[in-house]
């Protein structure tokens, strides 16, 4: 190892809070305080890497200055793609800042022309939005959202693709938000504050998955800074300045559980900077030694208020090396080089330190290709994005097929000298389809929390169950200590005096944090008896799917007891009724049912003949008082106190809501066992099977509902009510419109069979329920054809096999957002990776792959998704204009065109939900254009449409 000080990186003097080295390694950038404002600079790399470099006088140091920004520069961020760099200040802006083509030397603004600018770069966007000082800006791993956090204690997210749009504003933090790190599959972002609480955050709603508070409680005093980092495999969290036994340690939270049993300890102040080494990396192989596997492990550097810094490997106890005394004030930040060898820190006494490790040191770092490998057996999917596959040229009879030809070909050359991120990330951002915003989905589709008030008062929040992840910090060996070489500098290095052992176990599970752990034995066996608990693993439960990232647990978990469904036999009834209520709200959401029919094949035939098996679902059980979150943005949430007053004999129950600081409240004569609603009602279920209707502003809608049955859950979505009754019946109605969607439709075709849960209900915008099982299926009732269809089967082996990337255009190969999306839990259309791991002949592809779509485009129209069922659609045609599907095709374009001249017995419809069928032809005709097979067929159907337009 070794260790350099750069004198001249500096800022004259004043202090360096930020610093970042450029994704390819040639330059880096400081942020930090200038003589009369906040300073920007970006440095040359290769005067710190190679000593000749730095004696050379041709060989620029300094390559541009900003000093825009009109108070001290506190973070600088490049993206991902090293187009950009962003900086947030004390002047509450976020700069965003691009090279300029230009070529051409400039001087430093005030430097009287001594200083020159080698690269010329400009700001492109200010983001203002915040109201206090910018504390840390990241950017998401594809660089479609820049996030940003403040001392006004919130956190913005902007859309990359389209500044100075904002995709969401995260509250929850009521002290200064000091720091920001993305989950590396960018599923979560989590945030840390002098609140003292790290919150992550889920990015497909944007609200809040969990609160970590317990290894904060000691802390005292504040640092300037609390740059936490997430492991670049995803297992871990560490945050910066926690606390235990008194002695200052960044924390280890396990995604897994979000677990706070072990730290970094040993430093003697907070520690102010925790950043993850970008490699993971397996233990060097020594010369003749059998390769034998070994566990990947992570390295992380820590830098703290007590001037030192100390680097970890995961697999190892004690810290590698530890620098003290690297600096004469509080280190600031720190970054590591791609590659993974070199590391700068940056202080607050002006001078940056650069680290070079060796591999020896470090270990083996593993290729992007087995990084890949380990986050797609992990989450499901790789990052990597898929370009379209180059188009063979030939002759062209059609003048109009010649403009798509050329206008593919210039796309292409387009992509090939942009950044393929930055061009992947395109469709991340919400657009509206036929007024059906991608954010009104999210809202609707939002997880509600749900809060109940303990006996003394306090608030409690049901946590909720994520999903496990496979850690790599298995390996507990301890090679032979590394030998670090001799310094340059007087700097000392030992090995880091830690207490008993990093690995301090902590005996309380971490207060709003969904940890398993709570349970009692009792309830991890009768979750063992429904096969839902593998080594205490939730995936199973709340996760839909099993092939990706996104494996986002369904909008709002039921709120009801958790205990396991029973039918109504004696040998079930047997069984206890489990934990009382309070504790059972710490279990996952799972309603079961056990039939005896599923035994075998023989008993099931029994079954049928013998009179069908009532299902029993679990009702609420009566509380003193709750509290629930209906939404975030706006800010609504309901207030439920049971028996509160009594009037003439008459114990009364008030139901109160706050929306946005406007309150209003009434009673019923009721018990109020469970409330729901939206940003369009407010309903509520009371004892003696009662159904009450209520608009946002306190008006009954409709007179009270008598039930079939007594209530087991209630969801609203817009002004649609879902009511699942103890008897398994659902009925949907819309309150508005004043009918019903679905009646008193039973659960018993979807649960019947062998054991079964159902993990989450979902209803949609438009009234649609859906149910996912715990067997990875999941389904939605279809009001028109009163069906119960299969919208979503994580076991599908279509979709392992399916591989249309040749098919994603780059701009459409981000996230497709809707309830489809939601219901799989996956980036759906990311493509199959199929090819490469088995070798399915291409014919079979081909026919998995058009069944796969075309379940895509069905599920999509079930659900009456049309931004979805277009996304899908245009991906199944661009597939079969690729693969020359000529009949597939033609009867799409045959369906969309419609006849050309009106007939009374015509049983066309001119728009499929709620778009236009006509328009979306129009879609399709470039995409048609590209194949020169379907010349005939692209010239028809645009005469066509010149025909209908003529008239």
């Amino acid at each position: 190892m070794k260790l350099l000080k750069p004198t001249w990186v500096n800022h004259n003097g004043k202090p360096i809070f930020s610093v970042d080295i450029h994704p390819d390694g040639t330059k880096f950038a400081t942020g930090g305080q200038g003589q009369d404002s906040g300073k920007v600079v970006i440095w040359n790399m290769s005067p710190v890497l190679q000593e000749d470099d730095e004696k050379d006088e041709n060989i620029p140091k300094m390559l541009c200055q900003m000093d825009n920004h009109l108070a001290c520069v506190n973070c600088v961020r490049w993206s991902n793609s090293g187009m950009y760099l962003a900086s947030g200040g004390d002047d509450k802006l976020i700069m965003v800042w691009k090279r300029a083509t230009y070529i051409g030397p400039s001087t430093v603004f005030g430097s009287s022309g001594k200083l020159a600018n080698v690269e010329q770069w400009r700001c492109v966007s200010i983001l203002r939005n915040h109201s206090g000082d910018v504390m840390d800006v990241a950017w998401s791993p594809h660089d479609a959202w820049l996030a940003s956090c403040s001392v006004d204690n919130t956190v913005v997210i902007w859309n990359a693709v389209k500044f100075p749009e904002i995709l969401a504003t995260l509250r929850g933090h009521s002290g200064l938000v000091k720091g920001l790190t993305w989950d590396p599959v960018g599923k979560y972002i989590a945030s840390q504050a002098d609140d003292r609480s790290l919150k992550v955050w889920r990015t497909l709603d944007w609200q809040l998955e969990t609160s970590i508070t317990k290894p904060f409680d000691e802390c005292g005093g504040t640092t300037h800074v609390l740059r936490l980092s997430w492991s670049p495999d995803g297992h871990y969290l560490v945050s910066a300045h926690a606390m235990n036994n008194s002695g200052p340690t960044a924390q280890i939270i396990e995604r897994e559980g979000w677990k706070t049993n072990m730290d970094f300890v040993g430093h003697r102040k907070a520690v102010t900077v925790v950043k993850f080494n970008p490699k993971i990396f397996k233990k060097k192989q020594k010369n003749g030694s059998s390769a034998k596997p070994s566990c990947p492990y992570c390295c992380c550097a820590v830098g703290s208020k007590d001037r030192s810094l100390s680097v970890w490997l995961t697999c190892l106890k004690r810290p590698l090396v530890v620098i003290h005394e690297l600096f004469d004030k509080s280190i600031m930040d720190i970054s590591w080089t791609l590659n993974g060898l070199g590391i700068l820190v940056c202080s607050m006494d002006g001078s940056v330190a650069f680290l070079d490790f060796s591999q020896d040191e470090l270990g083996d770092p593993l290729s992007e290709e087995e990084k890949s490998r380990i986050h797609q057996s992990t989450y499901g999917k790789s990052l990597a994005i898929m370009t379209e596959a180059q188009l063979s040229t030939a002759v062209i009879e059609n003048p109009e097929m010649l403009k798509y030809q050329r206008r593919q070909q210039q796309q292409q050359l387009d992509q090939k000298s942009a950044a393929t991120r930055e061009m992947g990330s395109a469709t991340s951002v919400a657009g509206v389809v036929n007024g059906e915003s991608l954010e009104d989905i999210r809202k609707n589709l939002l997880k509600k929390q749900v809060e109940t008030r303990t006996a003394d008062g306090r608030r409690r929040i049901t946590p909720l169950c994520i999903a496990q992840l496979d850690t790599g910090m298995n390996a507990t060996s301890t090679p032979a200590a590394l030998s670090p070489s001799v310094l340059t500098t007087p700097s000392k290095i030992e090995p880091m005096k830690a207490f008993d052992s990093r690995f301090t176990e902590r005996s309380k599970a971490t207060p709003g944090a969904p940890a398993l752990t709570s349970m009692t034995p009792t309830a991890v066996e009768r979750l063992k008896e429904q096969n839902l608990v593998k080594e205490l693993r939730p995936r199973d439960l709340l996760e839909s799917s099993s092939d990706s990232d996104e494996k986002v647990p369904l909008a709002k978990p039921s709120s009801l007891s958790k205990r396991k469904l029973e039918l109504e036999v004696e040998t079930v009834e047997k069984k206890k009724k489990g934990r009382p209520r309070k504790d059972s709200r710490l279990m996952p959401v799972s309603l079961s049912v056990q039939s005896p029919a599923a035994l075998t094949a023989e008993k099931e035939a029994m079954c049928l003949s013998a009179p069908a098996l009532a299902l029993k679902l679990p009702i609420p059980g009566p509380q003193r008082a709750f509290t629930l979150q209906v939404s975030s943005d706006p800010s609504m949430y309901i207030e439920v106190e049971n028996e509160v007053t009594v009037v003439g004999g008459v114990k009364l129950s008030r139901l109160k809501c706050n929306r946005e600081g406007k309150e209003w409240e009434t009673v019923l004569t009721s018990r109020i066992l469970t409330a729901a609603g939206s940003c369009d009602v407010v309903c509520v279920a009371c004892e003696k099977r009662m159904l009450s209707v209520f608009s946002t502003c306190g008006r009954r809608l409709l007179s009270p509902i008598l039930l079939p049955s007594p209530i087991s859950t209630l969801h609203c979505t817009g002004s649609y009510v879902m009511a699942l009754t103890a008897a398994a019946t659902l009925s949907v109605w819309d309150v508005h419109r004043q009918v019903v969607v679905v009646k008193e439709e039973s659960l018993h075709s979807i649960l019947a069979g062998s054991d079964m849960t159902v993990s989450q209900i979902l209803l949609t915008q438009h009234g649609i329920p859906v149910m996912n099982l715990s067997d990875g299926k999941a389904y939605c009732f279809n009001p028109s054809l009163s069906t119960w269809n299969l919208v979503s089967d994580k076991q599908d082996s279509l979709a392992q096999c399916a591989d249309f990337r040749s098919s994603l255009p780059s701009q459409d190969a981000m996230l497709c957002s809707g309830p489809l999306a939601i219901i799989q839990g996956r980036t759906s259309n990311s493509g199959r990776q199929a090819a490469r791991l088995f070798s399915v002949p291409h014919v079979v592809q081909q026919e998995t792959t058009l069944a796969y779509l075309e379940n895509q485009v069905a599920a999509a129209l079930t659900l009456q998704s049309s931004h979805e069922y277009r996304h899908w659609l245009l991906l199944y045609a661009r597939y079969l204009v690729n693969e020359g599907f000529e009949y597939r095709l033609r009867e799409i374009c045959k369906d969309l065109l419609g006849p050309v001249h009106y007939s009374t017995g015509s049983q066309w419809e001119s728009t499929v939900v709620g778009l236009r069928k006509r328009e979306l032809l129009k879609e399709l005709l470039p995409v048609i254009g590209q194949n020169l097979r379907f010349q005939r067929l692209f010239t028809e159907c645009q005469e066509q449409l010149d025909i209908l337009r003529d008239k």
